[in-house]
């Protein structure tokens, strides 16, 4: 099979031939039809990632897909069955071997492409804005790098839980995609974040992506005890911040890195996922894909990740 692997620390992942993995206790094969494209799997790729596997690996953290085989003691799941699986890697190929307890059923209505598209970027969002930050209805939301690939999602859902959203990204198509996607208010990247905002009435819960100096704005913008959620650093630096205007302000700062979940809390993110393929059945969202590649275009998916061209996701058809 194809896969789009990572065979030495700090080298680019590359297009290989791989046998087709056979699955063990517990497991399920599954015919990979969609893996979404994170900025993460940027990252695994330098090693600079939390959870950088051991070389080799082969990339893609969320897949949708059909069970192909199951393994010894798997019940619940037969060959045939569409499925969803935030499996953390594994997902840039044809075929994948995955533990059955994270496989999620995927209701008719969801194509693969959506599925694969939903679970990180929403789970991320719906998480963070609900099980961490507990917006409420009629707070103010301010989310940076809304058009990207979790920024977009954390626009609709904080709508969706009744808040005021302020959108902040580069230019005019972006913003016009964080419109589309529910923003009440825009704010481009080359205006001054932290005056626009305060002038808005300030945000309660602050949703970054982006780090660096629009983290350091949007800190100064957060109305008394507000909540800051850093969920990413595209910007490229990891703010320091100042413990002390923490205490003036009552600010709190919230981590939250979803992947953790599965480690001490996995029924949260399944309960999440759940939600999540529930709501786009409602018709009450639906995921924003910008790009559709096949598998030997992916080192183009990543370029498009790293210079912030893309809006949305990149979904990758194997």
């Amino acid at each position: 099979m194809r896969a789009y692997s990572v065979q030495s620390t700090g080298v680019p992942a590359e297009l290989c031939d791989l046998e087709v993995p056979t699955p063990t206790k517990g497991q399920v094969r599954v015919a990979i039809k969609a893996c979404g494209l994170n900025f993460a799997d940027l990252l695994m790729q330098k090693g600079t990632y939390q959870d950088t596997p051991p070389a080799p690996f082969t990339l893609g953290m969320e897949i949708a897909g059909v069970v192909d085989e199951i393994g010894p003691d798997v019940s619940g799941l037969k060959p045939g069955d569409r499925i969803a699986v935030y499996s953390g890697q594994d997902g840039l190929a044809e075929y994948g071997v995955f533990d059955a307890e994270r496989a999620i059923p995927l209701p008719d209505c969801i194509s693969f492409e959506e599925a694969a598209a939903i679970q990180i970027a929403y789970g991320t969002s719906h998480m963070a804005l609900d099980h961490r930050a507990r917006l409420q209805p009629g707070e103010t939301l301010l989310v940076t790098g809304a058009a990207g690939g979790v920024g977009l999602t954390a626009v609709e859902i904080g709508k969706l839980m009744g808040a005021t959203v302020i959108a902040q990204a580069r230019g005019e198509d972006k913003l016009a995609v964080a419109q589309a996607a529910g923003a009440d208010h825009l704010i481009d990247a080359s205006e001054d974040l932290r005056e626009r905002v305060k002038a808005l009435g300030g945000a309660d819960v602050v949703y970054d992506a982006i780090g660096g100096d629009v983290f350091k704005a949007a800190f100064r913008a957060t109305n008394p005890e507000g909540r800051l959620l850093p969920i990413g650093f595209a910007g490229g630096e990891v703010p320091q911040i100042p413990a002390n205007h923490l205490l003036v302000k009552n600010l709190t700062i919230i981590g939250f890195y979803i992947g953790g979940y599965l480690k001490f809390r996995p029924e949260a993110v399944r309960n999440s996922f759940e939600t999540l393929f529930r709501w786009h059945a409602e018709g009450r969202i639906k995921p924003h894909i910008s790009h559709t590649l096949q598998l030997e275009d992916v080192a183009q998916g990543m370029q498009l990740l790293k210079e912030r061209k893309s809006t949305g996701k990149i979904v990758i058809t194997p």
